[in-house]
Order: structure tokens, then sequence, then C-alpha cells
């Protein structure tokens, strides 16, 4: 069985899901806390998966691009007006609601990227090790309710 572990970072982030039939469906809130598992056959040599430090340093400059940020559906009529108002604080899911399962996809896919990336990286300070991977995103949308998204083989 592999090793796991789990770095949570958090961001201040709103949305409006145009599809929702409800409140929902107006611009509101959360404070959202993601949580990265990673796992490993091996341990490194310091008897780690990773250090921790580098999920923050792969992924918390694009990671904090959704701080308090509002996310869109680019097909919500609305969706023109916030983006020329609001500039890069509004970020847009192609012809999608940016609901908390569609945001973690969207963050796993980014973060196994950057891992990737960083893991070919010449002169950083951490090492990342051969076979890490990043197993599964879970992005909390309030203290009660989560939606993860997981990597398929």
């Amino acid at each position: 069985m592999p090793y796991r572990i789990c770095k949570s970072l958090e961001v201040e982030n709103g949305h409006m899901l145009t599809k929702h039939p409800d409140k929902c469906r107006f611009p509101h809130g959360h404070t959202r806390k993601v949580e990265f598992i990673i796992e490993a056959d091996e341990l490194d040599d310091h008897e780690m998966v990773c250090d921790f430090k580098i999920i923050k340093e792969a992924v918390g400059d694009w990671l904090d691009t959704f701080d308090h940020a509002m996310c869109m559906n680019t097909a919500d009529p609305a969706y023109p007006d916030f983006k020329a108002r609001y500039g890069d604080r509004v970020i847009g899911f192609e012809n999608q609601d940016p609901t908390t399962e569609v945001m973690a996809r969207t963050i796993f896919e980014q973060a196994s990227q950057a891992l990737a990336t960083y893991a070919t990286a010449i002169g950083k300070r951490y090492t990342l090790q051969p076979g890490v991977r990043l197993v599964r995103v879970r992005v909390w949308e309030t203290s009660s309710s989560w939606a993860e998204y997981e990597r398929t083989l």
C-alpha cells in the first residue's frame, strides 16, 4: 500500500451557477479549503512522500488566482459585463457552471501538471522523487460539504 499525505490550502472564492434553480444562481462566496492528496510507493531520502512545501510552491501562485475571484460560466449573459468590469478577478469556465465538482477537476488537472513540471525543474531546494503522484483533490465548499476529483488509471 502506498504512503499518502495531504496538504490543505484555502482561498476565499465566489461563484454563480447559471443553471441552478434557486439562490445559487446569484453571486455568492465560500471559504474554500482545497486538499491535495499525494502518494508514493516509497519514501524519499528524507523518509517523506515529499515535503509539504513542494505543493505550495508548485500550485500556490496559480491557486491564488482564485482568491477573491468570481468564477462564472462563460455562457452566462452577465459574464461579459463581469469580465469587462473586474478583469482577471473573473475566471471563466467555458460553457459550464463552476460547481465545486468542476472546480475540483480543474484544480486537479492544473496541480497534476504543476507537480510534473516541478519534478523536472533544476535547482529547486526540495526534490520530488519519481513516482510521486497526485491522487485526489478535494474542495470544501462549506464546513459540511465538499466535492472531489481523483485520478483514473
